[in-house]
């Protein structure tokens, strides 16, 4: 089970086919903004704010790509993780990352079930998300 962001780095360095991990950054909206009425099930909305493509490899740790991600802009709450396979050895291009990018991206706009990806928040803890 994935509960770290570098049990996902650990998991895609061990898989058949070599990996191209895609992130989507974004950030939540909405919600209470009273304390006293915040519960464990928080609602509102999530938009898009940025994505990469990254080789497992070149990912030092989840600090060093929070602070990466950062330096382009810091209107984040959330990181949503997919992996993508490569074929006979040979890791995805970003330009073979790039159609599922804004697949996730559009997805997201569009409110469509994040299920199926990793989720971590910015202190790397798992997120879920329900509709």
């Amino acid at each position: 089970m994935i509960s770290k962001f570098s049990d996902l780095l650990e998991m895609a360095a061990t898989q058949d086919e070599p990996q191209r991990l895609l992130m989507l950054f974004a950030k939540a909206e909405g919600g209470s903004s009273n304390p006293k009425k915040q519960r464990k099930q928080q609602h509102g909305t999530i938009e898009p704010v940025m994505c990469v493509d990254k080789l497992p490899e070149e990912i030092e740790s989840f600090k060093a790509l929070v602070a990466e991600a950062d330096n382009i802009s810091k209107e984040w709450n959330f990181i949503i993780v997919a992996g993508l396979a490569g074929e006979n050895g040979q890791a995805p291009t970003t330009e073979d990352a790039d159609p599922y990018l804004n697949q996730m991206a559009n997805g997201l706009t569009m409110g469509e079930d994040l299920s199926r990806y990793l989720i971590f928040d910015r202190d790397e803890n798992p997120i879920v998300m329900q509709e």
